[in-house]
This record gives structure tokens, sequence and C-alpha cells, in this order.
């Protein structure tokens, strides 16, 4: 029996190596949400995924779901956008990884928010193109509450209202706050 693949947009947020030829990415995915996959062989020179596993690329994906985790099996990446731009500047490496943690943070596996996905799209988009800047950081999280419902009505901090739902805010987000 064939399994079936499904396959959907993805925003690449983290590579573990799981041994000495594979490796277990981390997704935000458009249509199934936080999702794990493994990438079967993507540690070897040959491999079909060589150059296009890479932090915060956008990517068309295929998996096949576990039929006894949530670590599924990819099957091929077509890369989007590398959003080369990201990687350039250490400021905008720490934004971008502030903006992944909150993701994490705020969203279980496996639940589809597109709306978040359109949310870190454009983040990372923006990082790829203009500088980290404490304006891209507060707007972030001000949309995030937005979407999340979460604004306080006591009129405080988009920052203070994550702080009191989900009982932190990334450590990150203090070098985040660094940039100009």
């Amino acid at each position: 029996m064939l399994k079936a693949t499904e396959t959907t947009p993805a925003i690449l947020l983290r590579k573990t190596k799981l041994s000495d030829t594979s490796l277990i990415i981390g997704w935000w995915t458009e249509l199934h949400g936080k999702i794990r996959t493994v990438a079967k062989g993507a540690r070897r020179p040959k491999s079909p995924f060589a150059g296009k596993l890479d932090l915060f690329f956008e990517a068309d994906i295929q998996f096949i779901r576990g039929r006894k985790s949530d670590l599924h099996t990819l099957r091929e990446v077509s890369v989007r956008n590398a959003n080369e731009g990201v990687r350039r500047h250490l400021a905008n490496v720490r934004m971008a990884s502030y903006f992944v943690e909150l993701i994490e943070l705020v969203t279980e596996p496996e639940h589809a928010a597109p709306e978040l996905f359109g949310l870190l799209r454009r983040a990372v988009g923006h990082l790829a193109s203009k500088p980290a800047s404490r304006r891209a950081l507060l707007h972030f999280e001000s949309e995030l509450v937005l979407l999340l419902g979460i604004q306080g009505e006591d009129g405080c901090s988009p920052a203070v209202s994550i702080g009191r739902v989900y009982g932190r805010l990334p450590a990150l987000r203090r070098e985040a706050l660094d940039a100009p």
C-alpha cells in the first residue's frame, strides 16, 4: 500500500543531527502548522537535499506522515526563497531566531495557523532585505498578539501580554532588542 504524500509551503525553523547521514528538520508550515520531518541521507555529499536545508529557507515540501509518531519522512524540498539576506548580519539572524522561538512558544505541534505562517514569512522576508531593527521586533510582537487575540486590555505592551499568557518570553529577545 502506497503512503500518501502531503505537500505544503514551509519555513525551515530548526535542524538537528539524527545520525551520521540524517537530520531532523523542524518546519513551520502553512497547512499543518509546526511539524518535524526526518531527512534521510541529507548529510551525504550527493544527497538530493544538498543545499536545500538551511535556516529560514522558504520551500515547498513533500512528506509522508509517520504512522506511529509525529516525526514524518521528508520526501522532497523545492526552495522558493533562500532568504539569504537574513544570514548576512548576525543581528538579522538573532531577530529571525527570536521570531521562530516566539512562534514555537505560542503554537502546538500540527495545529494549522495560516495567518501565523504569513506573519513569519513577511518577517523573515523583511529581514532578508533590511537590517534588524527594534521597530521590526515590536511590529512582529504587535501583530502576533493581535492574531492570537491576547492583546492586553490594560494597555500593556505585546511582550507583556505574551509573557502573561505563555509564562515567559524567549531569552533571545534581549539579544534581538540590541538591534538599532
